[in-house]
């Protein structure tokens, strides 16, 4: 993107839907390449419905939180090596080559993941479609923007953004389509590979970004790619920009030094970057630390935990959180909510276990002393061997402590009782799944838009993408933190301890953004630069200690 950052106006959506009328090559251009941004969303959703039924299919997924944990954060672990080899991949080859090898690498993970024959399977599927969503989800946005037009560019990039959430909540409308098929979550995860191949063909038929060819020194390829995006009276001075920004870009270049380490080492010397980079960072890793990506990944699993022991209407309340894609007090609120459901949960009675045979009553309920004072939550959490069956009249009333497995669990469903695993029956779990969609509301304006706003605006240019990079690279490294010890800590602590986890971070999180981001909104980039020069302090502390900001 030339320039400063390009963001859209109402009236350049405008000029977007005009442009594109006029030129629908365009647009073709533009959605084929937004078709990555559709993968990144539908991969982030789809694994939180298609754990439930790999639970059901593999008992030792289901036995080992670990497990589950892996299969779902084994794709952000895939996405980082896969951003980190695409921005070389880009450079070398173009941006064109790199959507297509993602699209080649995601197809091919859909596929291992569609007939995996055993978890360890599943789990090198979930590396490969990570390492195919990590090059899209950086090089899409990019050939949208060197390839369209500068006026409509900002318009352009915002529908890649809207396909990743528009990916995350087909994933739940597909899942919820996939519960009654024989294979459910092989189908859920194997129609990944359909948008992939689509875009790999459309693909076929564009061409190389102009800006990466005429890098490359081959000026005649990017000028008829211009003449087909821009007039012709507009050609020339498109190409007289291209000259002059890659002029600069290579300066920067020789400046920053070739090399990864060579950059990073001269950008952290750097004060003003330094600083930067103090704010950037903070924001990235805040984003991640609230647990929204608990709710993306798990909401399916949550909501089980909330109450909601059917695996359909798990999915389908889950439609909520992802279809109205916050933190501090409506996430307290949640754990409190969890802490009320835990204490309320329907009580352990001998008699209603006894009902299916003492070789069907779970093992460590017989043998525990104190296990008259029982309640479902004191079941589920004193092994991964038991399991709940409700009572036959009212889910609420006492009910049953059993042996986890499929013939005790047939036993208790024959007679029309449910079967709790993860949550238990609570009269709270409905205000749970509302509160995690207001959740979602909350975050999506603030924390889930303005880090990558701080990191567009934080740098000087010459290292903003740079600083951007190792911003962006502590944002995955959360959120696969995050992902891959959300179901141990709600075993170790409870799901309202792991919520109230949460808020403690938001809380820090806070604390840590008002001392360290400043406001860089309507500032201009040299103004910006003054600032973090000098040091950055809160407006508060200044004027109460009278002092000009200067730390480092």
């Amino acid at each position: 993107m030339e320039g400063a950052p390009h963001k859209a106006a109402k009236t350049e959506f405008t000029e977007c839907w005009r442009t594109s009328w006029k030129t629908p090559y365009i647009m073709r251009l533009a959605f084929s390449a937004g078709i990555g941004g559709l993968l990144f969303g539908y991969d982030t959703g789809v694994i939180s419905g298609a754990l439930l039924y790999i639970r059901d299919d593999f008992k030792s997924v289901a036995k080992h939180t670990w497990l589950q944990e892996t299969i779902v954060s084994m794709a952000v672990a895939g996405a980082i090596f896969g951003a980190a080899f695409g921005g070389w991949f880009n450079d070398k080859y173009g941006r064109r080559k790199s959507i297509l090898l993602a699209d080649i690498v995601f197809f091919i993970g859909a596929i291992v993941m569609a007939v995996a024959p055993a978890p360890w399977v599943i789990i090198i599927g979930r590396v490969l479609v990570g390492l195919g969503v990590g090059m899209a989800s950086m090089t899409s946005p990019l050939y949208i923007s060197e390839a369209s037009p500068a006026r409509i560019r900002g318009a352009l990039v915002s529908t890649n953004g809207l396909l990743i959430t528009g990916g995350q909540f087909l994933s739940y409308l597909i899942n919820l389509a996939f519960t009654r098929t024989k294979g459910t979550w092989r189908w859920m995860l194997g129609v990944a590979s359909i948008p992939a191949l689509v875009q790999f063909v459309l693909m076929l038929s564009l061409p190389e970004s102009p800006r990466w060819l005429y890098r490359a020194d081959k000026k005649d390829e990017a000028r008829a790619i211009l003449e087909k995006i821009y007039p012709a009276h507009e050609v020339e001075d498109e190409m007289k920009a291209l000259e002059t920004s890659i002029e600069v870009e290579k300066a920067d270049e020789d400046f920053l030094g070739g090399g990864v380490f060579s950059k990073v080492k001269s950008a952290w010397s750097n004060t003003i970057v330094r600083r930067g980079l103090y704010a950037g960072i903070t924001v990235q890793v805040a984003q991640q630390f609230v647990g929204i990506n608990t709710v993306m990944y798990y909401s399916p699993t949550i909501v089980q935990l909330a109450g909601f022991a059917s695996n359909k209407t798990a999915l389908a309340l889950s439609l909520i959180t992802s279809g109205l894609n916050a933190v501090g007090s409506i996430i307290m609120v949640l754990s409190v909510l969890f802490m009320q459901a835990s204490i309320h949960s329907p009580r352990i009675s001998a008699f209603e276990s006894n009902h299916f045979g003492s070789n069907s009553t779970c093992s460590v309920f017989l043998n525990a002393p104190g296990a008259s004072s029982w309640n479902c939550m004191s079941c589920l959490q004193a092994s991964s061997d038991c399991a709940f069956c409700s009572n036959g009249n009212n889910k609420y009333h006492p009910g049953a402590c059993l042996a986890l497995n499929d013939n005790v669990k047939g036993l208790c469903r024959s007679e029309k009782r449910e079967w709790f695993t993860k949550g238990c029956p609570s009269k709270f779990g409905f205000f749970a799944v509302m509160l995690l969609g207001l959740y979602i509301i909350s975050y999506s304006p603030g924390m889930g838009t303005a880090p990558w706003i701080v990191n567009s605006e934080i740098y000087p240019l010459r290292y903003r993408g740079i600083g951007g990079g190792i911003a962006a690279v502590s944002n995955w490294v959360s959120n696969l933190i995050v992902s891959e010890t959300f179901l141990t800590l709600t075993e170790a602590i409870g799901s309202a301890g792991t919520f109230l986890l949460f808020a403690g971070f938001s809380t820090i999180g806070l604390i840590a953004i008002y001392f360290l981001v400043p406001e860089t909104k309507g500032l201009p980039f040299e103004q910006v630069e003054k600032m973090l020069e000098k040091g950055y302090k809160p407006k508060f502390f200044r004027k109460k200690t009278g002092e000009k900001a200067d730390t480092s």
